[in-house]
């Protein structure tokens, strides 16, 4: 019988452990780096900031701004000729994160 092997994926600490030994800085320094891209990707993607941000080779974070909908009646896809009740959704904002060529290539 097959065994089945799991892959679990890194924790926090895993992940400052291993950058830390890569690039030879302390865990707390790699720490600081971490929180700080974290404050660079809110600033960029907040309401004030312009709603794009790009991890350089790896990914762009574009947040979309959905405006509000209306309630509206709209043909039911499982009954045909059935019409139904599409409520009402408030304004949002989407966060897209898309990997670029280099992430893609990564796997």
């Amino acid at each position: 019988m097959a065994e089945k092997t799991t892959v679990k994926a890194m924790s926090k600490t895993e992940i400052l452990a291993s950058l830390s030994e890569s690039t030879g800085l302390s865990k707390k320094e790699v720490g600081s780096v971490l929180e700080g891209l974290s404050g660079l990707i809110a600033k960029n993607i907040g309401k004030k900031g312009p709603g794009l941000f790009s991890v350089p080779g790896l990914m762009k974070i574009q947040v979309i701004r959905k405006p509000a909908t209306k309630a509206t009646m709209r043909p039911n896809p499982f009954k045909p000729g059935e019409m139904m009740q599409v409520a009402a959704k408030p304004a949002r904002n989407v966060v897209k994160v898309r990997p670029l060529k280099a992430l893609k290539d990564m796997a």
